[in-house]
């Protein structure tokens, strides 16, 4: 993890274009290769970001970041306060608290919310950037993941990004569509989604307690 606080101005340029002007900002550059820039006023989302795979190209008072479509995030350096470099280490991954956890262990047992004809390929499918909730095929046989939330916001349609950048690196998967399944989506989340080609799924965590209920009572 590279830490960067500087008075910088940034330039995106892509399917649209935005200019931040010149202030202090901090600039995290992590070992995915992805780049985010912070202000001091907002919590955790960041001013403009590149997700991975891109490429950093470090000039004379600026950087270029660049990813494989051709969208390129310019920041413009005045002053460095800060340049440093830390190893995490790896990352344990995130716990899952009761409600997902039950909601993954639902659909996978009940896929055909999803849609007939659709089968698992396994839980918790692992990655080298973590495990995807599931990983199935729909009823055309293609590889799918889904990614599911108690409630689906913008961070979890980045992290079901980068599972399907790398997934789709996979010559014996690819193409791996994306499904983002949750209790509530916000509006925001979803319009992101959808602009990225990833479907967007509303779970209903008591109909589908429900289904485990009646499945159950056959037995």
């Amino acid at each position: 993890m590279r830490l960067v606080i500087a008075r910088c101005s940034v330039d995106y340029a892509g399917r649209l274009t935005a200019h931040l002007p010149s202030a202090p900002r901090l600039i995290l550059v992590k070992s995915d290769g992805s780049v985010a820039i912070h202000s001091d006023d907002r919590a955790y989302k960041p001013l403009n970001w590149m997700s991975p795979p891109c490429t950093l190209k470090e000039g004379d008072g600026r950087w270029t970041v660049e990813n494989k479509a051709g969208e390129k995030l310019v920041i413009t350096l005045e002053e460095v306060m800060l340049d440093s470099s830390h190893e995490l280490g790896i990352e344990p991954g995130l716990v899952k608290d009761g409600v997902e956890a039950h909601l993954q262990e639902l659909l996978a047992d009940r896929m055909e919310v999803l849609g007939a004809g659709w089968t698992l390929i396994r839980r918790e499918y692992p990655t080298a950037i973590g495990p995807v909730d599931i990983l199935c095929r729909d009823d055309a046989g293609t590889t799918v993941a889904v990614e599911i939330k108690r409630r689906g916001d913008i961070d979890g349609v980045e992290q079901l990004t980068r599972y399907l950048e790398l997934l789709n690196r996979d010559t014996l998967l690819a193409p791996v569509k994306g499904v983002f399944a949750a209790q509530q989506i916000k509006p925001q989340a979803r319009v992101l989604a959808l602009d990225r080609g990833i479907s967007c799924v509303l779970l209903d965590y008591d109909g589908m307690r429900g289904i485990e209920d009646d499945k159950l009572k056959l037995f």
